[in-house]
């Protein structure tokens, strides 16, 4: 079954507008050879699977490229030519670049797990020409969709202002489901949660970790396996390498290196702190957060229900941190506040004109009150708007808009 997922269909089609070359990029699993095929391209199609050797060993010579294409795709290369897991084709940053400077109607869509060099190459060689999208595992709205698309159609017609009196009950509920499962679409469309836990590990070991480890030393496997699990721990708190140099046994240069490996292949983000006073803040380590919370939760090794687990708000804070991530524009700079005093802004939000700060608590509120650290942030820093994510209420009080998590997509960010 293919669910739609409009969203990366209007984003390829607004880069085609002005660009002949759209990369999708993302990890394993994530969907993103579904889109390229599912998106509703205007005119004739190419696809081709860039892990065949065939297929590779084509685009080792540009004139038997070009026949091949004159060929199977049309003689005026008018139309679009789709590559899937591009990353495995040598020197394909060179071939692209020629294809998009001689061929003016050719339109070229590729996509392929993320990995330390390529997306550099690429974009190095087809600077000006090319518009890379990052696909993720899917937004609580998506899930929504793969869950039921009734309560999809309800959810659609919320707003930031929807209150729990008005929203489906059912919609909270699988927000739980979300929190413990995560959102590779493979996961949301299983329907026991056995089928989704041994799926979640069939993706990790099968996919991710193979990947992986194609960059880990063998003498590092098992500092490896004990940082990724160590990382699981620690989700949505500061990161220290030294502390993780410790816990591993791997070097405080290995730990920086396989860090920034497991962030380009798409495993992990790191978020930043924001300061405008380097003497008041935390200003060196940065916040650790895992792109999926069933991923996450199958290296934790814990699959128990979110209201009865010790890790509840860490998980709901990952889960806030992944709908901003995905909601607001590339330009925007996503941020964490937190002083040596000891306040504190989970997340801010920093689109060039405005800030907007968020707090996060995994609680349940009667009424709003008033949050000091929220009140003086937003004082101190002229903050636009400022939210707290709770479990259910939506309310405001001053400038505080409380907000329950699954409306998190709702803000406007722009």
């Amino acid at each position: 079954m293919i669910i739609q997922r409009e969203n990366y269909y209007k984003k390829i089609k607004s880069a085609f507008l002005y660009l002949p070359t759209v990369t999708l990029i993302g990890a394993r699993q994530v969907g993103k050879t579904t889109i390229m095929k599912s998106c509703d391209l205007d005119g004739e199609q190419l696809f081709l699977n860039g892990q065949d050797p065939e297929v590779a060993a084509i685009f080792q010579k540009y004139s038997n490229l070009l026949n091949y294409l004159k060929t199977n795709l049309n003689p005026s290369l008018k139309g679009y030519l789709l590559i899937d897991e591009f990353q495995y084709i040598p020197n394909i940053s060179t071939m692209l670049k020629i294809l998009s400077d001689n061929h003016e109607e050719l339109k070229i869509l590729c996509s392929g797990s993320s990995s330390l060099d390529i997306i550099q190459k690429v974009e190095e060689s087809l600077a000006g020409r090319i518009r890379i999208i990052d696909v993720y595992p899917l937004s609580f709205e998506e899930y929504l969709k793969f869950a039921d698309d009734r309560l999809y159609d309800l959810f659609l017609r919320y707003d930031i202002d929807s209150t729990e009196e008005i929203v489906a009950p059912e919609i909270p509920l699988i927000l739980n489901e979300y929190l413990v499962c995560g959102g590779f679409p493979r996961v949301a469309l299983a329907g026991k949660i056995d089928d989704k836990i041994e799926l979640l590990d069939d993706i990790y070991r099968t996919y991710l970790l193979r990947d992986v480890r194609n960059y880990v030393r063998n003498e590092d496997t098992v500092g490896f396996n004990k940082l990724m699990r160590t990382l699981s721990y620690q989700i949505s708190n500061l990161m220290n390498i030294n502390n993780l140099s410790k816990l591993t046994g791997l070097s405080y240069k290995k730990c920086e290196e396989y860090l920034y490996l497991l962030e380009q292949m798409c495993i992990i983000k790191t978020v930043p702190p924001f300061y405008t006073n380097r003497k008041k803040v935390i200003s060196k380590m940065k916040k650790i957060y895992f792109i999926d919370l069933g991923l996450r939760n199958i290296i934790y090794n814990s699959f128990n229900e979110i209201e009865f687990r010790v890790d509840n708000g860490m998980i709901f804070e990952n889960f806030v941190f992944l709908e901003i991530m995905k909601n607001i524009a590339k330009s925007s700079h996503l941020y964490f506040y937190r002083t040596k005093d000891g306040s504190e802004i989970d997340f801010v939000v920093d689109n060039l004109m405005r800030k907007f700060a968020i707090e996060v608590k995994y609680q349940r509120f009667s009424k709003a009150t008033g949050v000091r650290n929220i009140v003086n942030f937003v004082k101190d820093e002229y903050i636009a708007e400022s939210y707290l994510i709770n479990i259910n209420l939506n309310s405001v009080f001053g400038k505080i808009k409380y907000l329950p998590a699954f409306l998190t997509s709702k803000i406007d960010f722009s």
